[in-house]
C-alpha cells in the first residue's frame, strides 16, 4: 500500500487548569497516539488542538513543542461551548502519513475523555 495521509483523533481531560498538569496530560495523549499507531516524528503532517473554554493556563501546543514537535505545524482553537459538554477537555486531530489502512488506526481517549467514545476499542 502506498503512503497516504490519515488522521487520528484523541482527547484527554485535566483535573485542574494548571500549565504543568496540561503539559503532562497532553504529552501523555500525544505519546499514546503515536505509540499505538506506530507514528514517528517524521510521519507527522500537522496537529490540531481544541480546548474547552474553562482552560486558560496554556496552549495545548506547548506540550507538543516541549516534547520536540516544534517543527510540526501546530494550531490551537477553542472547542464549542455546548451545554453538558465535558469540562477541562483537550481534543486532538493528528494528521500523519502511513502505509497502514485506516481500519487499523487506534484513536486514543484518556482520563475522563474515555467516555466520549465508548464505541472504540481500548
Amino acid at each position: 500500500m502506498p503512503p497516504q495521509m490519515l488522521a487520528l483523533r484523541g482527547a484527554t481531560t485535566l483535573d485542574v487548569d494548571d500549565e504543568g498538569h496540561m503539559v503532562e496530560r497532553v504529552q501523555d495523549l500525544l505519546g499514546e497516539m503515536m505509540e499505538r499507531n506506530e507514528v514517528g516524528h517524521d510521519d507527522l503532517v500537522s496537529i490540531l488542538f481544541t480546548a474547552t473554554d474553562d482552560l486558560h493556563c496554556a496552549f495545548p501546543a506547548l506540550a507538543a513543542r516541549r516534547m520536540g514537535l516544534g517543527d510540526v505545524p501546530l494550531i490551537c482553537a477553542q472547542e464549542l461551548d455546548i451545554d453538558g459538554a465535558m469540562p477541562l477537555c483537550v481534543r486532538v486531530m493528528m494528521h500523519f502519513t502511513t502505509t497502514r489502512p485506516r481500519a487499523e488506526l487506534r484513536h486514543v481517549y484518556l482520563e475522563q475523555a474515555r467516555g466520549l467514545r465508548d464505541d472504540l476499542p481500548e
